[in-house]
């Protein structure tokens, strides 16, 4: 099993400029093997709070009929992340695009400062996904801050555990101490993406990383650079493959 995270730089304002973006890099990890892509929290708009609700995703919408076919060409699953629209309210979301073309949507649980001004947060949606032997739980960005969603994800049954972030770069190393301590403390892998870029006027920091069940860094990239880091299981254990853009 092969496992990936794309660390991106997003452009404002532009969701066509970012969703092409992600077809290439869909492609190029399907073409390395990979089972499942993780991108970061909100890569399809770019981290937007005060204007998200003109960038806003419906769960069926025609926008990721693009994402559906190449998840299904290529038979990998696919974590994108866009504002999303559900009933009237306005989520931080991730679509979870599965080979067979169903898209299922997981929902932002705790949200962090200004964010309450303009998205409602929700623990209703919070799809697991299955590969092989494995089982997957999600959380976007502010949702590491609690230490109860890591834990209710491994009491799910989950095995790796994967975050969609927006950290800056003086936040990185607190965030490495917090997935790497849920790691160990939970017995569980897991999986970051986080941008490279500058998603909202600020630097994101990069370092998108996987740790193993015993809290340890197995590969990581740097601050600055975009690309994927490929992660590979041989056995019960799991090495880096680096392949940047």
């Amino acid at each position: 099993m092969i496992i990936a995270s794309a660390q991106t730089r997003p452009t404002r304002f532009d969701i066509n400029k970012n969703l092409l973006a992600h077809y290439r890099l869909i492609e190029l990890a399907a073409r390395n093997g990979a089972d499942l892509l993780l991108f970061p929290e909100l890569s399809i708009s770019g981290y937007e709070r005060e204007r998200a609700g003109e960038f806003a995703f419906e769960p069926n919408d025609k926008r990721l009929d693009k994402l559906r076919r190449l998840s299904a060409k290529n038979q990998i699953v696919v974590v994108a992340g866009a504002p999303v629209l559900m009933a009237n309210n306005l989520y931080i979301g991730a679509f979870v695009i599965q080979p067979d073309e169903t898209i299922s949507v997981y929902t932002k649980q705790f949200l962090h400062g200004e964010e309450n001004n303009y998205f409602a947060a929700s623990a209703d949606h919070n799809p697991q996904i299955k590969i092989e032997d494995e089982q997957f739980s999600l959380a976007i960005c502010a949702d590491i801050n609690n230490p109860q969603h890591p834990e209710n994800a491994k009491k799910m049954g989950a095995t790796i555990y994967m975050a969609g972030i927006f950290f800056e770069p003086h936040e990185m190393t607190k965030a490495h101490l917090i997935l790497s301590g849920y790691a160990k403390t939970q017995s569980i892998n897991v999986l970051m993406s986080n941008f490279a870029g500058c998603p909202y006027g600020l630097s994101g920091g990069g370092e998108s990383a996987f740790w193993n069940k015993k809290g340890e860094l197995v590969a990581s990239l740097n601050g600055s650079e975009q690309g994927i880091l490929f992660i590979e299981k041989k056995g019960e254990n799991w090495k880096e493959k680096i392949i940047p853009r």
